[in-house]
């Protein structure tokens, strides 16, 4: 199976795509030696294999959580440039 000049003109046209012919012949080539590729590919015995969802092997892993006391208020906001009622103050980024 192999694209025809008509149809690289075709998805252009729906890609808006202004070619010239040089180009409708360059893109031609390359769409029919990807095609040559995935038959390729197609061709690859992969029945003793088995099906995966993903290319490596994925775990979660957990750490343990555990609770403990945070850091102070007033120690959080020691060297804060600016703060107010125990917040940090920060400047605004978004403009009107």
């Amino acid at each position: 199976m192999s694209i025809s000049l008509e149809e690289v003109r075709h998805v252009a046209q729906l890609a808006r795509l202004e070619l010239d012919e040089d180009e409708v012949l360059a893109f031609q080539g390359e769409l029919n030696a990807l095609l040559g590729h995935f038959l390729d590919i197609q061709g690859i015995d992969v029945s003793d294999i088995d099906a995966q969802s993903h290319a490596v092997t994925m775990q979660n892993v957990w750490a343990e959580d555990f609770p403990w006391e945070s850091l102070p208020r007033e120690l959080a906001l020691k060297n804060a440039k600016v703060s107010r009622a125990g917040l940090f103050v920060v400047p605004a980024i978004i403009e009107d």
